[in-house]
């Protein structure tokens, strides 16, 4: 693909779809069994998992205690106390104030496409399949028609990477799907709709109860990224190709060739939890714990034969009896007529073994534990740990997968932005910084110097990405952190070593600007008072 689009002719473009329609295929087949795991992690989550155990009786019990959904989810309400925020540092002083509007446009970005709606799918991802997907793009509709760079979700069931890299830019491809039904095609592409042939896949997602859709009838919508080498300028170009029905649809070539972003990288950032040796993907808590679910349920259902069969006695009847099988089903009766009670026998179901249950709440207590979901990171204490710093210090020992987890997407976060930025000063950084300042004209207009300093840093934009650098705060504190700073604020307080004014700025709760607020306005009463 190195060769100039102007320059290639419709066979040699043709040739070149149809050479990434057999890349796609590779790709496909090699991650038939990928799309399964996944599959079956969903169902894991969903508690769905007996779907794929047969049934060995008509009718048999197959209790579902939630473990793993119920673990998948306080680790992800963890997770959301570490909702990242990116803050825009500058190398240099001269980019200071460019790093200071640089974070407030990328505040500004996420706010407008929803990121922290974004990051709790991400946390599904991650935990669930074991590895989650940003893409990073560019709307041009955005900000009033100035347009703005986003960081979105990718579902990790819609896109596919070289099975044989280990590393995404490494890719030979990246191909991301969709289905769309040929009235799709007719609103969007009518000039090449009638000549799209329906290629056969089905909607690949995972079984639901409640919905299953399967289009036979729909055609995939695939965008197909290729990076390439220009030996003669010594960079990497991305391009982007839409691709359906065994045509062609867009070419990014056509408008942008040197390239759909001017970085050189695929626009997608991989974040896994436990790396697969040899493999970009990751595997997550489903497949670490399943094994132990499924046990758990297994001797949930033995229990439950039990009970089922302890509730209904047996009677045996000998022929000695002289009693009529069916005569003694008859309720309505009051008497039976036999000749010998001792050829009657009534037997019940055999007690299971008491360390069968403890084995059962083992199991579930050893995810739990494995996982760090356990009683501390679920807010529950042992009896007489009342202290907000034991408390804080127990749920700070339990929570150590969850803060790994955080890292690993505090660490993709921080190469989406680091792309996001490129993205803005490829296509509106100026125009942007630009509307800021004069958003911020009447609180800066005092300050000339941070004005124009940020201006002339405008006009060395070629130097920026060596210039600012991204790193990552946290949204939220954690609860119990909270806790803990706040009572150790108070014991500052009333040991004399700082003023009731300084513990009230080190204290963290709600409402704390308007508290500190108050209080200024009190004492400038107060000082007004006295002095009358």
């Amino acid at each position: 693909m190195n060769k100039k689009y102007s320059d290639k002719t419709p066979e040699q473009l043709e040739a070149e779809v149809e050479s990434l329609y057999e890349l796609f295929h590779e790709y496909y087949d090699a991650y038939a069994e990928e799309r399964s795991r996944l599959d079956r992690c969903e169902r894991m989550y969903h508690a769905q998992h007996w779907a794929d155990i047969p049934e060995r009786e008509a009718n048999e019990p197959r209790p579902v205690t939630p473990v793993i959904h119920s673990t998948i989810e306080n680790v992800r309400a963890d997770l959301m106390d570490y909702l990242p925020e990116a803050i825009i540092t500058a190398d240099s002083r001269p980019y200071d104030s460019l790093a200071e509007l640089m974070t407030s446009i990328v505040k500004k970005n996420h706010i407008r496409c929803r990121y922290d709606d974004e990051y709790a799918l991400l946390t599904h991802d991650l935990i669930v399949g074991g590895y989650s997907v940003q893409e990073i793009g560019f709307d041009p509709e955005a900000n009033e028609g100035i347009g703005g760079a986003f960081i979105r979700q990718v579902d990790n069931r819609s896109i596919m990477f070289d099975p044989l890299a280990t590393e995404l830019q490494t890719s030979r491809a990246v191909f991301k799907f969709s289905h769309r039904t040929r009235d799709w095609f007719t609103q969007h592409y009518p000039e090449i709709a009638p000549e799209l042939t329906e290629d056969g896949y089905l909607l690949d997602i995972a079984e639901d109860d409640l919905l299953t859709p399967r289009y036979n009838k729909s055609i995939m919508l695939i965008e197909a990224w290729v990076r390439e080498y220009d030996a003669d300028e010594r960079k990497y170009r991305v391009h982007m190709l839409m691709l359906a029905g065994g045509k062609l649809l867009e070419d990014s070539r056509r408008v942008r060739p040197e390239g759909y972003f001017a970085h050189g990288e695929y626009p997608f950032i991989i974040t896994t939890l436990f790396p697969r040796k040899g493999s970009c993907l990751g595997y997550g808590f489903v497949d670490m714990y399943s094994t132990m679910q499924q046990y758990s349920d297994k001797l949930d259902q033995i229990v439950m034969k039990n009970a089922l069969l302890a509730s209904h006695n047996k009677l045996l009847i000998t022929g000695a009896s002289g009693l009529d099988s069916d005569d003694l089903r008859d309720w309505s009766k009051d008497i039976h007529v036999g000749d010998n009670l001792n050829g009657i026998t009534w037997f019940s179901t055999a007690p299971l073994p008491s360390y069968l249950l403890t084995y059962v709440d083992e199991i579930r207590n050893s995810i739990k534990e494995e996982s760090g979901a356990n009683e501390f990171a679920r807010g529950m204490t042992h009896a007489g740990v009342t202290s907000g710093t034991a408390i804080a210090a127990l749920q700070e020992a339990s929570s150590k997968r969850s803060r790994m987890c955080a890292r690993q997407i505090h660490s993709g976060f921080r190469q989406a932005v680091t792309q996001e930025l490129e993205v803005e000063k490829q296509f509106t950084l100026r125009k942007r910084c630009e509307a800021e300042l004069g958003s911020l004209g009447e609180s800066m207009g005092v300050n000339l110097e941070k004005l124009s300093s940020v201006r002339r840093a405008l006009d060395e934009l070629s130097v920026m990405p060596t210039a600012l650098r991204v790193s990552v705060k946290v949204v939220k504190e954690n609860a119990f952190n909270i806790l803990n700073n706040n009572e150790t604020v108070f014991r500052l307080v009333e040991s004399g070593m700082i003023t009731p004014s300084v513990g009230l700025e080190l204290l963290i709760f709600d409402g704390k600007d308007e508290a500190i607020e108050l209080m200024k306005n009190e004492n400038a009463a107060s000082s007004t008072d006295s002095s009358v």
